[in-house]
């Protein structure tokens, strides 16, 4: 039998199979290392730069290995691409009949219950909201997978998905009349037979805290993990392993109370009254927060004018709904999960609001009208490795972003994966003479009034020199809508602004456009993959420092000094290393794409730890003249474009 590398190498199926296609060494030795870790049982943790072909590398030693693997994303993108594309491709190079099977939280399936619930209630009160509803239900007789993925043309924000979905606290489980038309029980049952499971961080997580997502039968049975965009994975285990109270659930509850009464208990008259005093008194709550959306620890508005009367308002109204689901709870399953959600709401809510925990962060966030009171571990590490022990089998965990420089000491520490194997293999891409850096001169300090201005100043003449093809990525959305007013009327080329429309969406017009300008911020860091002319420019307006208000970073950086480490050089300077590598691994995504990237913080000279975020970058050539700029583009127009495939780079 060939090896895993050998399978890669130039003579192996993947070079028949696709066209152009070449052989890396960074990938041929990622996969060995990958089958040793399976084979061996160990944890390795592997960061390979982008165009090494990570995913290739993990999923010929997966599928080769004969064992039961489960494969998990950092993103629904990534999750469907490798179900629906990249494991076909490599089962059918190497002729292996692997059963796979993809498997998503609850919210990514429709649930007839609630379907029906929504027809008959007639909760779409709206009637754009009502058109959806219909689409819904004429999709519902004609879909196998009930994967909502498949509804494309609505809005990601819809308010109809919530109507139309399940929840942990109400799916009716095996009670529900449904249960045999359940889409999400018959990706269970699939993913329980499959040898390989394409999951997702947080479906990954829910299981690992308890939350019943629907995972736990499968955990036990791993012969090994293979966690891909793993830097993402610190962040949402600190989600996963707190606990909250949000309006939103409560106002569910109220609602679903109401339908269930129409749908179980229609002779009951005092259910409706206490279930709208329930969501009168989460409104009335919101109240008593900031107007403008916020985050802040619970401390800081614990004891604001009027917040103890509506904390206890909102607990007699979830103690009176209780008292009144109690004796209807046994006319249906319906009113019988609803009685049980709002006996664990009424002690969470008890919780939340009362003393803080020791070890655990507390804090509040609000939106326009709703409002959350979250408990978040101080450190998630020592529950992560905990779950590792408990599953002994390979874990491998790799990303394109896990290094500071050369090292691993920070991800490792987030997640308590010490005695990991750590390997890193740079990108393929010949960056010196694929890309270009400039750093421009005379820029305020980030801080500065009228910083934001002098970014845009900045990106307009490079702009004008790449002719439109350009991500603009900012740190803040306050900055990503001021650039966006004061670049509208001043480019010839389309403008893409983030919030505008859904981001794929966006995406989409960019690619079509071929020489739009898109502004973004968050999720538009990571997980974007534009290849050729259509990006040839990527200016990033500061480094991706997280906001010092925010109330978990400012709860942790306040331990770690009491525990007299250094918060700044040991927690915040690698997160922002690592972000920032995510925003330039942006711009150079296949072998023939040519680019600037274009860092506006003067910090990167004038701070020590400048040199630090420069010696995490790829090596690229190097500029703080926009003449060298300009020749980069003139020349590039000269060239005669690539003639390599995508598939290469992908593979």
């Amino acid at each position: 039998m060939q090896s895993v590398s050998e399978l890669l190498s130039s003579g192996g199926p993947f070079a028949r199979l696709l066209d152009g296609y070449a052989p890396r060494s960074q990938q041929q030795e990622l996969a060995e290392a990958v089958a040793e870790a399976i084979a061996s049982q160990q944890m390795l943790v592997a960061e390979a730069g982008t165009g090494t072909g990570k995913t290739f590398a993990y999923l010929v030693p997966a599928l080769l290995s004969g064992k039961k693997i489960i494969i998990s994303t950092g993103t629904k993108n990534l999750q469907d691409q490798l179900f629906h594309k990249d494991i076909p491709l490599v089962r059918d190079a190497l002729a292996l009949p692997v059963d796979v099977a993809l498997l998503k939280g609850r919210a990514n399936y429709l649930c007839p219950h609630r379907l029906e619930l929504s027809l008959n209630e007639g909760r779409a009160v709206t009637r754009s909201l009502l058109s959806d509803l219909q689409q819904v239900r004429k999709w519902a007789s004609s879909t196998q997978s009930g994967d909502i993925a498949e509804l494309s043309n609505l809005p990601e924000d819809s308010p109809l998905w919530p109507m139309i979905t399940s929840t942990a606290d109400n799916c009716l489980g095996s009670d529900c009349d449904y249960i045999e038309a359940c889409y999400l029980a018959q990706a269970r049952r699939r993913a329980q037979e499959a040898d390989v499971v394409v999951i997702n961080h947080h479906l990954l997580f829910a299981d690992m805290a308890l939350k019943d997502q629907g995972f736990g039968e499968l955990l036990p049975g791993a012969n090994a993990f293979i966690l891909d965009e793993a830097h993402q994975l610190a962040d949402t285990a600190s989600n996963f392993f707190g606990t909250m109270v949000s309006a939103n659930q409560l106002i569910e509850l109220s609602r679903d109370a109401i339908a269930e009464e129409l749908n179980e208990a229609g002779d009951s008259r005092q259910l409706r009254v206490f279930a709208e005093k329930l969501e009168k008194a989460a409104r009335d709550m919101r109240l008593c927060f900031e107007v403008e959306p916020n985050r802040g620890p619970w401390l800081s508005v614990r004891d604001r004018e009027g917040m103890a009367g509506a904390i206890e308002e909102l607990a007699q109204a979830l103690q009176n709904l209780r008292n009144c689901l109690e004796p209807l709870a046994a006319r249906g399953k319906g009113l019988e999960g609803c009685f049980e959600r709002c006996e664990d709401l009424h002690a969470r809510f008890g919780m939340l609001t009362g003393a803080t925990p020791e070890g655990m962060i507390h804090w509040y966030e609000t939106h326009t009208r709703s409002f959350s009171i979250q408990l978040t571990p101080m450190d998630v590490a020592s529950l992560f490795r905990a779950r590792i022990d408990a599953h002994p089998c390979g874990w491998i965990f790799t990303s394109a972003t896990l290094a500071v420089g050369e090292r691993f000491d920070h991800f490792i520490a987030q997640l308590g994966l010490y005695g990991a194997t750590t390997r890193q293999w740079h990108s393929p891409f010949d960056y010196p003479k694929q890309a270009l850096l400039f750093v421009p001169d005379g820029m305020p300090e980030p801080n500065s009034y009228g910083y934001t201005a002098a970014v845009v100043e900045q990106a307009l003449p490079v702009i004008q020199a790449s002719e439109g093809r350009c991500f603009m990525l900012f740190t803040s959305h306050r900055a990503l809508r001021e650039a966006a007013e004061l670049i509208r009327e001043r480019i010839e080329w389309p403008l893409l602004v983030q919030g505008d429309a859904p981001r794929s969406r966006l995406l989409e017009q960019f690619r079509e456009h071929g020489n739009a300008v898109l502004l973004g911020t968050g999720s538009f860091w990571e997980g974007v993959d534009v290849r050729g002319e259509a990006l040839s420019c990527v200016i990033i307006d500061k480094l991706p420092f997280a906001s010092p208000g925010d109330p978990v970073l400012q709860a942790r950086i306040e331990a770690m000094r009491r525990n007299g480490a250094n918060p700044f050089m040991d927690y915040q300077l690698p997160q922002a290393v690592i972000t920032l590598k995510q925003g330039v691994g942006r711009l150079i995504r296949d072998v023939s794409d040519r680019g600037v990237l274009m860092l506006c913080d003067p910090r990167l000279g004038s701070k020590p730890y400048g040199k630090i975020f420069i010696d995490s970058l790829p090596n690229m050539s190097k500029t703080r003249k926009l003449e060298v700029v300009q020749r980069f583009f003139t020349h590039l127009k000269q060239q005669t474009p690539g003639t390599e495939t995508h598939e290469t780079a992908r593979a």
